[in-house]
């Protein structure tokens, strides 16, 4: 039986390459389908109007929320190989 390569549902998980502190704004700005950026400046927004009390979540999100798992780097290719240019096979 094989297993499927891609989740049936989407996942809240933390970014490698889009973070700014931990990677939490730009995962649920992934996982609702919005500019993290949005995220960031809601969050900044909020943090001002609960004069500060909403700095408590970034933490706690940043706990639960589990990072991505890396991706495996591409296999090196020596230039001088006469395959060079193609797609690699398995």
């Amino acid at each position: 039986m094989t297993q499927p390569t891609v989740a049936p549902y989407k996942q809240l998980r933390r970014p490698l390459d889009d973070r700014i502190v931990a990677g939490v704004c730009s995962g649920v700005g992934r996982y609702l389908g919005v500019d993290p950026v949005l995220i960031r400046v809601a969050f900044a927004v909020l943090a001002v109007l609960t004069w500060g009390t909403a700095l408590i979540a970034y933490p706690v999100m940043w706990f639960l929320m589990p990072e991505e798992p890396a991706q495996e780097p591409q296999p090196w290719r020596d230039p001088t190989d006469p395959t060079w240019g193609r797609p690699p096979t398995p």
